[in-house]
């Protein structure tokens, strides 16, 4: 068969050898909205745009706003598109495009899928595992931000002032007087001015040792006096919250709701949680640059630092945001992908998703940086030491700002609604991994039955918010901050480069090619290929040993972990890891124990895929075996992956299998 794009449409008839059609497809049908699925059992997105909008979400979350802004300007601020742009197409967009082509391909989850070569079904086994974890902890940074919605809704923002709730150290500053009070040579404490003419010795003392006491905004004392009541570290947990434990409760409530009726509910939802916060920064940008300082923080953000360029750590991190930004390697985009019809261009999506991704982090870094320079006007300061990210910047330096601006609530409410909107996209695509896998595992239980579907969603959220109880204590930021270290990071850039070489070296970058080909009608170029045998390993090594080079012990608000506490993080990136190794060896010891073949012998066998391996439908087997010149029975089974055995020759003789 020819492979250029325009002799191989899918409106064309195909047929095999002996002039017998094999199937006649329209791709403008094909691709468009209908109520029918190609897998019964398992189900379709409703339409095309329900995938896409869900992969967007999935990507696009807190990152986005909170971590690409700040790592922007502090690598270089224009100049860091540089790099930003070139790993999107060295290591994002062939991650994605791989993903989505694997999942869709075979209609199957994160562990069923590795039907292609069963010995690493341990990676399967690894992202479930990471999107479980993420899924506990990333619920509370949502359960904050209802918090935050909650406490809006009053009449004064209860942060605007220090209140009975204060701490000592809580002090809301006139800037304004401050900075004439050391224009004159004055010392700025509580709020007051003293001279030191007008003071005797001890009275003065106290004065300057006033001066140096660190004070706090209100914003500040109330996300850890009030929200968190923080402990003092990691080694008193304290109690519970009871405020923060129904808001957990309500953020899983949430999700259940969002994929009560599986794909095609959360496909829904992806229209209000993908489009919502662009309403949103949309709106905050308007009103941002109508405020006093905003275009210079803009102005800082963007302005180039060339010299900048030529630092290995900015390369770094523009590889690291690209990598942890679009979200390969958590399973949710194999997941979602493996939803799509045979025939739905992946190829389109991948593109679309990756670039969407990016420019929405570029605009949420406008966003974000015309307030940070409105909030520096206000404090007299540079806009260097105003600006922030992470929960810092979302919990304390915006509510700040918005204390700051007519209608006060209004902005805040929209602030944290995009915040719980952008949450929400990534956490229903992490959920749809956990719950699909397990669906996948046990077909007979949960595929036929809608009702039991439902409750294993149920048992799923459930279980997750019982352990995330930890995180809603007095020390549960800290437990937090070890997760978002731990949870995803290295074990992720493990995980990408096993998969990449495991599907590239062992399964066969050729062989997926024309996997890919059947679905999309043409094959793609030969350099996407080269790009999953070595450029992305190379890319995903570079960033491994990056990250481990720029390793630094957690700290939260400057006070710097214990070593044990370190020690519990390298045990949870660990337990994703270690699934890779250790199914490889049970894989092993069971198909010697059933076959009796040597080490060697096993090990082949396990890198050939099982005869089940292939699309779900019937007709795209056999449209997968016409591309090889294969008789389309050659791709037809029902042997599962696991648990059966299937007839390999070993020895010399056959032998009876469990893969």
């Amino acid at each position: 068969m020819s492979h250029n794009k325009q002799e191989y449409q899918y409106h064309l008839k195909k047929k095999d050898e002996n002039g017998d059609k094999i199937y006649e497809d329209n791709s403008d049908e094909n691709l468009s909205s209908s109520d029918e699925d190609e897998n019964k059992e398992r189900g379709n997105w409703s339409r095309k745009m329900d995938f896409v909008l869900s992969c967007l979400s999935y990507a696009v979350g807190l990152g986005n706003v909170w971590r690409f802004p700040y790592v922007c300007y502090r690598n270089g601020g224009g100049a860091f598109l540089i790099p930003f742009v070139i790993m999107l197409f060295v290591t994002g967009i062939p991650l994605v495009y791989l993903e989505m082509s694997f999942g869709q391909f075979a209609s199957s989850g994160v562990v069923s899928v590795w039907k292609a070569a069963p010995l690493f079904q341990g990676v399967g086994w690894a992202m479930f595992i990471v999107s479980v974890l993420i899924a506990i902890y990333y619920n509370m940074i949502i359960a904050y931000a209802i918090y935050y919605l909650f406490a809006s809704l009053r009449s004064v923002l209860p942060w605007s002032e220090c209140g009975l709730w204060s701490s000592e150290a809580c002090v809301r500053e006139n800037i304004t007087e401050k900075s004439n009070c050391t224009q004159y040579n004055g010392t700025w404490c509580n709020n007051f001015c003293y001279h030191q003419t007008e003071m005797n010795t001890t009275a003065w003392a106290s004065v300057v040792n006033c001066s140096k006491m660190d004070v706090i905004s209100p914003s500040d004392d109330y996300f850890h006096s009030v929200v968190l009541d923080i402990s003092e570290g990691i080694h008193d947990m304290g109690s519970l919250k009871w405020q923060l434990t129904l808001c957990l409760l309500l953020a899983w409530v949430l999700i259940c709701i969002c994929l009560a009726k599986g794909i095609k509910s959360g496909g829904k939802a992806a229209y209000f949680t993908a489009f919502f916060p662009y309403v949103v920064l949309s709106i905050l940008l308007v009103r941002s640059l109508t405020l006093e300082g905003s275009t210079d923080g803009i102005i800082y953000y963007l302005k180039p630092q060339w010299s900048k360029l030529g630092s290995a750590k900015v390369w770094g991190d523009a590889a690291i945001q690209i990598f942890f930004s679009l979200s390969p390697c958590w399973g949710g985009l194999v997941t979602l992908a493996s939803y799509n019809k045979f025939h739905n261009n992946c190829f389109i999506d991948a593109v679309i998703v990756s670039i969407m991704d990016s420019l929405t982090s570029v605009f949420a870094g406008l966003v974000i940086f015309s307030v940070i320079g409105f909030m520096a006007h206000e404090l007299k300061q540079p806009v260097s030491e105003v600006a922030t990210e992470g929960a810092g910047l979302a919990f304390i330096v915006y509510p700040e700002v918005v204390t700051k601006l007519p209608i006060s609530q209004l902005w805040s409410v929209l602030f944290f609604l995009m915040l719980i909107t952008l949450g929400l996209g990534t956490q229903i695509s992490t959920v749809t991994t956990v719950h699909t896998t397990l669906m996948d595992r046990f077909p007979h239980v949960f595929l036929k039955n809608q009702t039991r579907r439902l409750m294993l969603l149920i048992g799923i959220s459930l279980t997750c918010f019982l352990i995330g109880l930890a995180f809603a204590t007095q020390g549960g930021m800290y437990i937090l901050q070890l997760f978002d270290n731990y949870a995803a990071s290295y074990s992720l850039l493990v995980i990408g480069l096993v998969e990449s070489l495991a599907l590239a070296w062992v399964y066969g970058a050729d062989r997926f090619l024309g996997d890919i080909e059947s679905m999309l009608g043409y094959r793609p170029h030969v350099i996407w290929a080269w790009s999953w045998r070595l450029i992305a390993p190379a890319a995903l090594t570079f960033i491994l040993i990056f990250t481990w080079v720029d390793f630094k012990p957690t700290t939260y608000q400057n006070e710097v972990f214990p070593g044990w506490a370190d020690g519990m993080g390298w045990v949870i990136s660990l337990s994703s890891i270690m699934a890779i190794p250790v199914v490889m060896v049970y894989q092993i010891y069971v198909q010697r124990k059933n076959s009796r073949s040597t080490i060697i012998e096993s090990i082949k066998f396990l890198t050939k895929p099982t005869p089940d391996w292939g699309p779900n439908k019937k007709e795209h087997r056999a449209e997968r075996a016409a591309l090889d010149k294969l008789p389309p029975d050659s791709l037809e089974s029902t042997v599962p992956l696991t648990g059966v055995g299937r007839t390999e020759e070993v020895n010399g003789g056959t032998e009876t299998a469990e893969v």
